[in-house]
């Protein structure tokens, strides 16, 4: 059994590598950590365990199918931390019918089905999200992934600490195309849209200062269109 907290969309991935890409979201329940700003409390704190659902792979995938129309397209498994739970049933019945499937998970565990991904998003917290970096799970994960899943990091930024850390990030993992996001530090109500771009212009400042050409600075696209709202 999978536990979902939420399935929805079609909609469009709003950060990272396939940003802007239609995607319908599977979104799991409960993480092994609880980040400071984290923005997905309602996946993640099990105080919330009442509103998720305990689903088999062929349910969870019969919605998948019903949201998309029966049209495959790629889909984003999230959290909470989707790599806790064993998903390989989904994506092996999803990718029978063409279906393309994304994962992002913060490298703290991993998985031998990591490698049936199409696309992974390894996004290690910095240091002030509060939690503590594990290179050794970071690399385990990574190598778990395997040549054939198109890997990439993605690192929030909320402060300089944050900024120094992605700098020493961008050297042990150079083979890593490096995302970088401006953290939106309001998780609850609508959130200050001038701050946020205040935060990305800063954000974008720092990295054509630094001359790291090869480098993607994006922002939460889905929090500009839809604020702090879940289930968009």
């Amino acid at each position: 059994m999978i536990t979902i907290s939420e399935i929805f969309g079609p909609t469009i991935q709003g950060e990272g590598a396939s940003i802007g890409e239609p995607t319908v979201f599977v979104r799991t329940g409960g993480c092994d950590f609880r980040c400071s700003w984290c923005d997905t409390l309602h996946a993640v704190d099990r105080k919330n365990r009442h509103l998720w659902n305990d689903m088999s792979a062929e349910e969870v995938f019969a919605e998948v199918e019903k949201l998309s129309g029966g049209l495959p397209m790629l889909v984003t498994l999230s959290g909470g931390n989707p790599a806790t739970q064993n998903l390989a049933p989904l994506i092996a019945l999803g990718k029978a019918k063409g279906y393309r499937f994304a994962m992002e998970t913060q490298g703290s565990v991993a998985a031998e089905w990591f490698s049936m991904l199409d696309n992974l998003t390894l996004s290690p917290k910095p240091p002030s999200s509060k939690m503590r970096f594990d290179a050794i799970r970071f690399d385990t994960a990574l190598m778990m992934a395997g040549d054939s899943v198109q890997t990439t990091m993605k690192i929030v930024i909320a402060d300089e600490a944050d900024f120094q850390w992605a700098e020493e990030m961008k050297a042990l993992y150079p083979q890593l195309p490096l995302y970088l996001q401006a953290c939106n530090p309001q998780v609850e109500g609508e959130p200050d849209q001038a701050e946020l771009a205040a935060q990305m212009r800063a954000l974008v400042d720092r990295v054509i200062a630094k001359r790291w050409f090869d480098v993607r600075v994006l922002p939460q696209l889905h929090v500009y269109l839809w604020g702090n709202e879940t289930g968009v």
